[in-house]
């Protein structure tokens, strides 16, 4: 039986339909290997959402190509975003690829194989809008401790910039009790942590049930003995409302962490991006979450450079960062993608001018950052342990960081910690990214 090894790029949600091919592939009984130079079959699950992620999705895809030679591989598989927006061009022009498939048709990874010792190469490319069957197979590809549950796909939304609507379709909520029966299953594998995830996780359930229900949704799941915290990303600022922060305030399980992605400030730019909402709206909110939990942990991206932004549009962003205070935030340069609204605005913005503005912002964030973290210094708090990194000496979490995208506690030790355990931490130093504590 072949070998199979997969490289997920991009993001979480990504991720996930990774967990689902390699639960399938390893029901079917192909044997799964993280060593690609030894394996019969690579499947790169690609990212296409912006430049830099399409660029890195090639790099991967060519360095896989060369174990035709240098290894054992009989089979490249490109899944994902980047294969459903260019799958012909792909095959064309990468002759290793053998098969491509799109975002909804990569359940059929199996019999897409067994069609590849048949039939040689294809490309299986299915209507965007097509749901995922659920209870298919999933393996984890997160640590034991931690996972993240997909709770929607694709987005409706139609910001001007972005591509993802057309590579993954109209917003699509799983049920509810879908949802909650994976997260037992996951709690009774030993899972303390689960991560919501979704284009847009705050409008969950709108579409089934003509409503948000995520305050719903996340009552439910705070009733599952065993997972200890619940974490949501990706919630539209236009979208937190009272109820959700209550929601978020009722039990202590679910962190008060709020990834709302604002993307910019100026009313101009925002209503160019097709965003719903203002930088009036937005501050509202902050305002609103900080007064309701006060220790709160608020999370944005922004985009710099987005076509027409002006010099003016620029130090208005900057004066809302110096006011909202995020406790994180990354920034990004515009990407110019084809197929979306944006692409075909006038007044690109010259890319040594992005870059300039995104060092710029990424400067104020992090005398930002270091303010804020210092203010934690002398707190308590309850930690993840990920990694001994030497004696005495361990990366771990807390509620107010999300893996991968946020810094870390660093955490003394006097004794061995397990990874995966909880344990007490005092804050003891800070830095701009991260803090470092001692065992309680």
């Amino acid at each position: 039986m072949y070998k199979i090894a997969i490289e997920s790029l991009g993001c979480s949600k990504n991720l996930n339909d990774s967990e689902i091919m390699a639960g399938i592939l390893e029901k079917n009984g192909y044997i799964l290997t993280d060593k690609f130079e030894t394996a019969d079959i690579i499947v790169v699950n690609t990212c296409g959402f912006i430049e830099s992620a399409k660029e890195e999705s090639i790099d991967t895809i060519l360095e896989m190509a060369d174990y035709k030679k240098s290894g054992s591989l009989k089979y490249l598989i490109v899944t994902g975003c980047m294969a459903q927006r260019y799958s012909e061009q792909l095959l064309g022009e990468i002759p290793e690829i053998d098969l491509v498939m799109g975002t909804t048709s990569f359940p059929q990874i199996a019999q897409a194989i067994e069609g590849l010792d048949r039939q040689g190469k294809t490309s299986i490319i299915e209507d965007i809008d097509k749901d995922i069957a659920e209870n298919l197979p999933k393996k984890k590809l997160t640590p034991d401790y931690m996972a993240y549950v997909k709770i929607a796909e694709g987005c409706d939304n139609k910001c001007t910039y972005c591509i993802i609507p057309k590579l993954r379709g109209k917003y699509r909520s799983r049920r509810l009790e879908d949802i909650v029966s994976e997260s037992e299953e996951l709690a009774k594998s030993g899972v303390k942590e689960i991560i919501l995830i979704a284009q847009d996780t705050s409008r969950y359930g709108t579409d089934i049930y003509g409503k948000k229900t995520l305050p719903e949704l996340l009552r439910r799941l705070s009733k599952i003995e065993a997972i200890e915290w619940i974490r949501v990303l990706y919630t539209y600022p236009e979208e937190i409302d009272n109820e959700l922060i209550d929601a978020v305030k009722s039990s202590s399980k679910i962190c008060s962490y709020f990834d709302m992605p604002v993307q910019h400030s100026s009313n101009r730019i925002l209503k160019l991006m097709n965003r719903k909402t203002t930088r009036e709206d937005m501050l509202d909110k902050i305002s609103m979450i900080r007064k309701a939990l006060p220790d709160a942990v608020i999370r944005t991206t922004l985009i710099v450079g987005f076509p027409q932004e002006s010099s003016e549009d620029f130090e208005d962003l900057k004066d809302f960062v110096r006011e909202a205070k995020f406790d994180r935030l990354g920034a990004f340069t515009y990407s110019k993608e084809e197929g979306t609204a944006a692409a075909n605005l006038s007044g690109q913005v010259d890319e040594d001018e992005k870059l300039a503005r995104r060092e710029e912002i990424m400067l104020l964030q992090q005398e930002i950052s270091l303010e804020n973290n210092m203010k934690r210094v002398g707190e308590t708090c309850r930690a993840l342990v990920e990694e001994q990194l030497e004696e005495g000496l361990y990366s771990a979490r807390s509620q107010k960081e999300a893996p991968e995208i946020d810094g870390l506690v660093y955490v003394k030790a006097n004794h061995e910690l397990q990874v995966g355990s909880m344990v007490d931490v005092r804050i003891v130093q800070a830095t701009e990214y991260d803090v470092m504590g001692e065992t309680i």
